[in-house]
């Protein structure tokens, strides 16, 4: 699979007027006293690992520092790494040390390979390590970027790509001083149904896009600030929008080839449920493009029935996909007229592995980086003017 290198509509996906910061999302009222704003170690998350190490690095693979062993470190970022034809798992770093060990001697690594948060600096001098995946809470992200620049590393950092667009800008102003490579982990760019899907847009298979439609949702179980960061304000932001949500954000871009001019939202937060004490537990918003055009997204944690959908209604036809942005299981359907058509353009799988192979093209052969900082930042800033306008109750302009 081949990635397009960024044209002049995928520019103007990447470009974004600057936008003030939400209030509120710098209030430092929204800071949880259950869980510090620092990385720690959890216990041992339900992932199996390997039986048997990840065979040995091919000549020229880059070798990664996973940071963040939790469930998707473990699960998905850990065998992604193993599988990828030109990088692989070179180290682990986590403030847990019986976990960090299991992670390790299941992947081969060698002692000197097991890093802490409190000894992460020494990586500067492990040449084994060109790469740091951060796979942290996103409140942590931006510190542990400019860390990880400073002991002379390339980043991968899981979305969102921060909290603020303060905190994006410092990252990206961390790599360019570094003279390193900043990579947002948005595994749909690499996903064939999506990227099918992309495709179809671009030849205008729906003809004139009138609206696209988002929804990422599910009700999430008992919980509070004390027990998951997803549920704390300073580890996760609004909550549902950052986690969730920016997929049918992003879709919403590249399926258009648009910035949206204006949007207008709305926020939920349930008074007495403790999943919601400090988190939105939904947001929905709309969005005009310049061509007329709109997008409808709505997230949450807290609606039944679990839902990941995303449609393009056009003047001569609509793509459905659902599941749209997950780990498998998509489903795409192409109707125009009476005429309806089943895709299936492969695996979603790959996607994890491909995402890891493509900083490592961009490191070792110079390829243009298809998700940069800059996209991060764009999405972050498109959030914040998200929250702005559900806190003022009137459409803001982007």
């Amino acid at each position: 699979m081949t990635h397009p290198s960024l044209s002049r509509r995928r520019l103007l996906q990447l470009s974004c007027a600057s936008l003030a910061a939400a209030p509120w999302l710098g209030s430092s009222a929204w800071a949880s006293a259950s869980l510090p704003r620092k990385a720690i170690g959890m216990p041992f998350p339900g992932v199996q690992l390997p039986a048997s190490p990840q065979p040995a690095p091919s000549e020229g693979s880059v070798g990664f520092a996973v940071m963040g062993l939790g469930g998707y470190g473990l699960g998905r970022v850990m065998p992604a790494l193993a599988r990828a034809e030109r990088c692989h798992v070179a180290a682990v770093v986590s403030g847990n040390p019986e976990k960090a060990a299991r992670a390790a001697a299941a992947y081969g690594l060698p002692d000197d390979a097991i890093y802490s948060y409190d000894n992460f600096d020494a990586i500067a001098d492990d040449d084994r390590v060109e790469a740091v995946y951060i796979v942290l809470p996103s409140g942590l992200h931006a510190d542990w970027t400019e860390k990880s620049f400073a002991a002379g590393k390339h980043v991968l950092c899981e979305k969102p790509m921060a909290l603020t667009s303060a905190e994006c800008e410092r990252m990206i102003a961390a790599g360019q001083q570094a003279g390193k490579q900043l990579m947002i982990a948005y595994r749909c760019h690499f996903e064939p149904y999506n990227l099918r899907a992309m495709e179809l847009m671009r030849e205008g298979a729906v003809g004139a896009i009138r609206d696209i439609e988002t929804f990422q949702q599910y009700r999430m179980g008992p919980t509070s600030p004390a027990e998951n960061w997803r549920v704390v304000r300073s580890l996760a932001g609004g909550g549902p929008l950052e986690d969730y949500g920016i997929y049918g954000l992003q879709a919403a871009l590249y399926l258009s080839g648009e910035m949206p001019s204006s949007l207008r939202a709305e926020t939920v937060q349930p008074a007495n449920d403790p999943r919601f004490s400090e988190i939105f537990a939904s947001v929905r918003t709309e969005m005009q493009f310049p061509s007329g055009a709109t997008a409808r997204l709505f997230t949450s944690y807290d609606t039944n029935p679990g839902r990941n959908r995303v449609a393009v209604a056009g003047a001569d036809g609509l793509l459905e996909m659902e599941p749209a942005t997950g780990y498998g299981g998509q489903h795409m359907t192409l109707t125009r007229g009476d005429a309806s058509e089943t895709l299936a353009p492969g695996d979603p799988g790959v996607q994890f592995h491909l995402q890891c192979d493509h900083l490592a093209e961009v490191i070792r052969d110079g390829k243009e980086l298809i998700v940069p900082g800059e996209m991060g930042l764009r999405d972050v800033r498109l959030m914040e003017a998200i929250y702005r306008s559900a806190a003022a109750g009137e459409t803001v302009a982007v």
